[in-house]
């Protein structure tokens, strides 16, 4: 059985990139994927996330547990390789066959207008709350000089 890593190597060598164009194209750190690949970390659930929001078909159970293939069955007849797309923000039509039965077979006036897939613009931000901290007061100023001697300066109160 694959580690997960391999299989985040899969897919990208599935959408013909490098390390550096993959992962600029999925938002996460060039470092961050070779710590990955070098098993120096492992991969986090944002990783996951990342790589599904770009490539939309892909299947998770696969990514995450090796189960199944590669890619969800019906969705994007291109395999989920995004080409000319790279770093764009671009929204990948899902093809309805397979998953809905034709329910006017034979009838000329209906149309079936396919779904769009959502890009998930949902930012996550984050907060740092600083605590306030009383001003620091210079208690003593030792001037060392090359003759191993010093001098101390205390401040007037």
């Amino acid at each position: 059985m694959t580690d997960m890593k391999d299989r985040i190597k899969q897919v990208m060598e599935a959408q013909h990139m490098t390390q550096q164009t993959f992962a600029n194209f999925i938002g996460i750190n060039a470092a961050s994927l070779s710590s990955i690949f070098n098993n120096r970390t492992r991969p986090t659930l944002n990783t996951v996330e990342a790589i599904k929001s770009k490539i939309p078909n892909l299947n998770t159970d696969w990514l995450m547990f090796g189960h199944g293939t590669m890619f969800d069955e019906g969705k994007n007849a291109d395999n989920g390789h995004v080409g000319d797309d790279e770093g764009k923000n671009v929204s990948h039509p899902v093809s309805v066959e397979g998953l809905v039965p034709d329910l006017f077979a034979g009838s000329d006036d209906v149309s079936v207008q396919q779904p769009q897939v959502r890009q998930n613009d949902a930012k996550v931000r984050t907060e740092i709350k600083y605590v306030d901290r009383p001003r620091r007061q210079i208690t003593e100023i030792k001037v060392y000089f090359d003759d191993l001697t010093y001098e101390t300066f205390v401040p007037k109160k």
